[in-house]
């Protein structure tokens, strides 16, 4: 089984400011290409994966919906 580390990689503004994250979207291991297929800038700002749900609105919905067809479902982690 081939395990995939992921990590969020923002997409800035046209300043490249780092504090001008237009949205956020998901790569593979150092990957500068988002899963949806944007290029990114090697620069840009990284967060775990893990820190999808803390801001929904700013996350690209494609680069989400394929990051949850490439993540193991671990039924233990949602139990109550």
């Amino acid at each position: 089984m081939v395990i995939m580390i992921h990590q969020m990689r923002a997409e800035t503004g046209p300043t490249g400011a780092t504090d001008s994250v237009v949205s956020w979207h998901i790569v593979r291991d150092a990957d500068l290409t988002a899963l949806c297929g944007r290029e990114l800038a090697a620069d840009a700002p990284l967060q775990d994966a893990t820190r999808w749900t803390v801001d929904p609105d700013h996350n690209c919905h494609t680069c989400g919906a394929l990051f949850l067809r490439e993540t193991p479902y671990l039924p233990d982690e949602h139990t109550g």
